[in-house]
C-alpha cells in the first residue's frame, strides 16, 4: 500500500531562508504560489519567473516579484517549481535554468512526463521531486482558502542532497496538500496513469458516445433529445461527482431500480478480455516504451502553426465531422449557444 503523508510528517523549517522560484504563473503556478505565501513563506522569498505577458501582470497584481530573465531567476533559486506546459519545459529548463542552478537546488515537477522520459538535464547533485496536485489550479487555491486539503502525489526522483524527501514534504504542506494526505508515488506511476487515461480510457469513452449517438439517431431519436439525454443535462457530471463522494459502484444507489439493474447486469455480460488487451497494448507499447513521447516530440513545433498545418487542428476538424458533433452544433445553434 502507498504511504500517505500528513501535516505531522512535514516540517516547514526545511524551507527556511530558501528562495523559491515558480517557472510559470498559470493556473497551478498562481494557486501554489499564493498557498505557499499564505502558509508563512515570506513574500520576498518567492519569485515568479515568467515572460512579459498577462500571467506576469497577474503575478505582479497579486504582489509577487516577477523576473523576466530566467537565467537570473535560476541563479538565486534554492527551489524551482516547473509549472510551464510539458512541451515547453525541456527547452526552457535545459537552456536557461539547468546551467545556472545551484548545485544543491531542488527541482519540483507537477507532472512526471519530462522526468520519466529523461528530457530534462539534471546535475547529479540536485534534488528532483514531484509534488503533483490531482486537481485543477483553481481548486487547489479554493480548497486551501476553505481550510481543506486536496489529493496530491509526492515522490523523490533524485536525492542529490540527502534531504529531498523532507523538502518535498515541506513543499507539499506549504501548498496545502498534506492536510488530507499526500500519496507516495513516482513519475513512472503518474505518467503511466495520466497518459493511459488520455490515450486509452477517454478515447474509448469518446468513441462509445459517438457510436451510441449514431445508433440512436438511426433509431429515430432527435438531436435535441440525444444531446440532453447523453451529456448536456449534466447528468454524467453528477454521476461522476457522486462516484467521487460515495464510491464508483455505490453511487448507483442514487439511480432508479430499473437503472441499477440495467447497468449492473449489462456490465456483467460484457467480456472485458479484448478491452483489457487493448488497454495493455496502449500502456506497454505506446506509453511506457516511449513511443507516444517520441511521436509527440516530432510534431511539437507544428503545434505553433495556424490552420491545417497544425496537427491538433486537423484532429479537431476530423472529430467535428462525426454525427455527434454535427448534431450538437445544430442544437447549440438553434438554442443560441454557439
Amino acid at each position: 500500500m502507498a504511504k500517505i503523508y500528513y501535516d505531522s510528517d512535514a516540517d516547514l523549517k526545511h524551507l527556511k531562508d530558501k528562495t523559491i522560484v515558480f517557472l510559470g504563473f498559470g493556473n497551478q503556478g498562481a494557486a501554489q504560489a499564493q498557498n505557499l505565501r499564505d502558509s508563512g513563506i515570506p513574500n520576498d522569498q518567492i519569485i515568479i519567473a515568467n515572460r512579459k505577458d498577462d500571467y506576469a501582470a497577474d503575478a505582479k497584481s497579486k504582489g509577487f516579484t516577477v523576473e523576466h530573465d530566467f537565467s537570473k531567476a535560476a541563479e538565486v533559486a534554492d527551489v524551482v517549481f516547473l509549472l510551464v506546459p510539458d512541451q515547453v519545459q525541456p527547452r526552457v529548463f535545459n537552456e536557461s535554468f539547468s546551467p545556472k542552478l545551484k548545485s544543491s537546488a531542488t527541482v519540483v515537477v507537477a507532472s512526471g512526463y519530462n522526468v520519466f522520459y529523461k528530457l530534462l538535464d539534471f546535475k547529479p547533485t540536485l534534488d528532483v521531486v514531484m509534488v503533483a496536485p490531482r486537481m485543477i489550479g483553481s481548486s487547489v487555491r479554493s480548497l486551501y482558502v476553505k481550510g481543506k486539503g486536496f489529493p496530491c502525489f509526492v515522490s523523490v526522483e533524485q536525492d542529490g542532497t540527502g534531504s529531498a524527501l523532507p523538502i518535498a514534504l515541506a513543499l507539499s504542506r506549504a501548498i496545502g496538500a498534506t492536510k488530507t494526505g499526500a500519496i507516495s508515488s513516482s513519475v513512472r506511476e503518474e505518467t503511466a496513469m495520466d497518459l493511459f487515461a488520455e490515450q486509452a480510457l477517454w478515447p474509448n469513452i469518446i468513441a462509445l458516445f459517438r457510436e451510441a449517438y449514431s445508433v440512436l439517431k438511426e433509431a429515430g431519436c432527435t438531436d435535441e433529445a440525444l444531446v440532453y439525454e447523453m451529456w448536456m443535462s449534466k447528468e454524467p457530471a453528477e454521476i461522476f461527482q457522486a462516484a467521487a463522494e460515495d464510491g464508483f459502484i455505490r453511487q448507483l444507489k442514487h439511480h432508479s431500480i430499473v437503472s441499477q439493474y440495467g447497468q449492473l447486469s449489462g456490465a456483467s455480460k460484457i467480456d472485458g478480455t479484448p478491452i483489457r488487451a487493448h488497454f495493455k497494448d496502449i500502456l506497454h507499447n505506446q506509453v511506457l516504451n516511449g513511443k507516444f513521447q517520441r511521436e509527440f516530440t516530432k510534431i511539437e513545433a507544428d503545434l505553433e502553426k495556424e490552420g491545417d498545418a497544425n496537427p491538433l487542428n486537423r484532429l479537431y476538424t476530423l472529430s467535428e465531422e462525426s454525427e455527434l458533433a454535427q448534431g450538437e452544433q445544430r442544437v447549440r445553434a438553434r438554442l443560441g449557444l454557439s
